[in-house]
């Protein structure tokens, strides 16, 4: 495989180095959490070779989440990374295509560059409040596609599908032969209805998640991939098997603790994602050089400037950065225009938001 560094990691603030930052605008994740802060210690575990498809406990408390879904069609992985990993690997060689629906989290695209498969793009559309295209996703299929890639809610975006169009997504995968991932990593970050997971409605579907997003324990490296197709399990396992064997008992642990306490978790962030979302939102309607499309989940979203043809964008982020300590995701992370940024509301505290918004203001504006 070809790897080439992805220019998302190359760019992360931690690279840059979070001190020169002040204004952190640039995370897709909530708050980095303390295993105080949600009421977690470490048990006193027995540092073995866990289970290789995760803990049994922990992938229960994962596939109750949804009907239809058991704990044996749940594969525990080094986070989502690890499960796109996995799934790229395992379905896709130099002789395969891939459709991938665009912008797309940089390990859906970049993998498979790797690999050397064919990639077809279905690039979403500002104007068209970056809704999925069934036609064109239909109309980019290939005799060799063997995936369908997409994320709901979006990253960058958080746009969410509806039902129909995950509905009409599995049939065209179905009818096709080949499979369709949905990186759910955001689900549970869904302001109005939560879909089912993918993989609940059909073998043909694959389901990727983490705890790192929604959560805020990226740190703890858990995600999981579903599926239930048996014998698609057992290649998935295979490799997970090949890369590390197993995962971390310590961190499966920690995974385990912040399930069970999911619910409660979950219904004191969620107010507060949508209060942050609302501060964005009332930034941009006072803010005519800046437009979006309102997330309907997860905590980031994708901005664009209206500005100028002869607007210096490069210059603008520098001074963006250097001059006003405000870090955003420019559009290169995610192959689009330097027009769009990402967002991201739910790591900064509230204060720092509203300045970082503030400061992108002032930016524009010299």
């Amino acid at each position: 495989m070809n790897y080439a560094r992805m220019v998302i990691e190359k760019e992360a603030p931690e690279e840059y180095g979070y001190d020169r930052i002040r204004f952190n605008l640039s995370e897709s994740s909530i708050a980095d959490q303390k295993l105080s802060d949600v009421g977690l210690s470490l048990p006193d575990l027995t540092l073995f070779y866990g289970e290789h498809r995760g803990d049994k406990e922990l992938r229960a408390l994962i596939a109750a989440q949804d009907k239809g879904i058991s704990a044996d069609d749940v594969l525990v992985t080094a986070g989502a990374a690890g499960a796109l990993f996995i799934i790229s690997t395992s379905l896709l060689s130099e002789r395969d295509h891939l459709v991938v629906v665009r912008p797309n989290y940089a390990t859906n695209i970049e993998t498979p560059k790797a690999i050397g498969c064919a990639i077809s793009y279905v690039d979403l559309d500002f104007d068209a409040g970056f809704a999925i295209d069934f036609g064109r996703v239909a109309a980019s299929m290939q005799p060799n596609t063997k995936l369908i890639s997409v994320t709901c809610p979006h990253n960058p975006t958080g746009t969410m599908m509806g039902r129909a169009d995950l509905d009409a997504l599995i049939a065209l995968a179905e009818a096709s032969g080949c499979h369709l991932l949905v990186d759910e990593t955001y689900r549970d970050l869904s302001y109005g209805q939560r879909l089912p997971a993918a993989a609940s409605l059909s073998p043909k579907a694959i389901s990727v998640s983490s705890l790192s997003k929604a959560f805020g324990i990226p740190g703890i490296r858990i995600g999981w991939l579903i599926t239930s197709d048996a014998e698609l399990q057992e290649r998935f396992l295979a490799a997970k098997e090949q890369i590390g064997i197993c995962g971390s008992v310590i961190d499966e642990g920690i995974a385990r603790g912040m399930l069970g306490r999911r619910d409660a978790f979950l219904a004191a962030l969620l107010p507060e994602m949508a209060k942050r979302r609302d501060i964005v939102q009332d930034w941009i309607d006072r803010e005519p050089l800046v437009d979006w499309v309102r997330p309907q989940g997860g905590v980031v979203g994708f901005p664009r400037l209206n500005v100028s043809p002869d607007f210096d964008l490069d210059r603008f982020y520098v001074n963006l950065l250097e001059n006003h300590g405000t870090y955003v995701g420019p559009g290169h992370w995610f192959d689009m225009p330097k027009r769009f940024f990402r967002v991201g509301f739910g790591w900064p505290k509230e204060a720092e938001l509203q300045g970082g918004l503030d400061a992108i203001t002032a930016a524009l504006r010299q």
